[in-house]
């Protein structure tokens, strides 16, 4: 079986813990999983037969362009220490279009064989172009002067950008020997991560069912990849199995999706039982994976 690598999305919520464990040198611990964007998801794939896991640590809002070379050289020392010839991607979010334009643009499409992405907006989200559109590339400027942050990544999720390298990487993906497929979900805005439910209420407006950052559409991408001189690729669209918003989905539970403890039981079995159902799909999706 190839490593499989777990690679992350923009601004990443848990980038302090993993600036202080890099900082100091520590090593992995039951506590870097518990705490780790993929939330448990390393660790129960390894108890579950899969060996060789991985999650990358690309630039907090970079590029596209700046986050995909920083994965492919991750990719690539990932390779050269486990002696693998490829590897397998699940990417959440914009780690889905950091994994696209690496094996496009960076020729690591024979080195890569599969790309699973999850609440990746691959046509761009209606939220990003309204906060351009509303003064949002000010703010971007302006944050990166002061905090010397780039933020530039929230500009490649718009939809006339992402519609640009769809068209002039369609060739490119149709011909490789990626495997690609998708995962969307979307929840009601009762069900909704409290500081998602203005984007939610946002994207639900324009484009319809949303994980409270990315409209369903855009997560399934396309059903099938056509190339110009006629080669085709199928891209299974798979709808993820239970209700998740975009912080589910990388497997954290919400008060957002507590039910009466008298129907669900207490708070902790709740989160518990959610928790382990996320973990179980990613293990699914792994021992679905190609092995070619």
């Amino acid at each position: 079986m190839h490593p499989i690598i777990l690679a992350h999305g923009i601004a990443r919520f848990d980038v302090l813990r993993q600036r202080v464990k890099d900082e100091l040198n520590l090593p992995d611990s039951e506590l870097t999983d518990e705490l780790h964007y993929f939330r448990n998801i390393r660790k129960h794939l390894g108890e579950n037969g899969f060996a060789s896991v991985f999650a990358t640590d690309v630039d907090f809002a970079g590029t596209v362009e700046l986050r995909a070379a920083q994965l492919r050289d991750q990719v690539s020392e990932i390779l050269t220490a486990t002696g693998a010839d490829k590897i397998h991607i699940i990417a959440h979010s914009m780690g889905g279009l950091d994994a696209r334009q690496m094996i496009v643009d960076l020729e690591m499409a024979d080195r890569v064989a599969s790309l699973t992405t999850i609440g990746t907006p691959h046509l761009g989200t209606v939220l990003a172009d309204k906060v351009i559109e509303d003064g949002g590339d000010l703010l971007i400027e302006v944050v990166r002067k002061a905090l010397n942050v780039s933020l530039d990544g929230f500009v490649d999720l718009q939809t006339n950008v992402c519609e640009e390298f769809n068209r002039r990487a369609c060739d490119s993906e149709a011909k490789n020997a990626v495997f690609y497929q998708t995962y969307s979900s979307f929840e009601s805005g009762d069900d909704m991560f409290v500081p998602l439910v203005a984007s939610w209420l946002l994207i639900r407006t324009h484009e319809g069912r949303n994980d409270g950052l990315v409209p369903v559409r855009s997560q399934q991408w396309e059903r099938e990849l056509v190339a110009s001189d006629g080669t085709k690729k199928q891209i299974p669209q798979h709808a993820f199995p239970l209700s998740a918003d975009h912080l589910n989905q990388v497997g954290w539970w919400d008060l957002a999706e507590a039910v009466n403890p008298f129907f669900g039981g207490s708070l902790h079995k709740q989160k518990a039982n959610y928790e382990m159902q996320i973990k179980n799909i990613y293990l699914d999706i792994a021992r679905g994976l190609p092995q070619s």
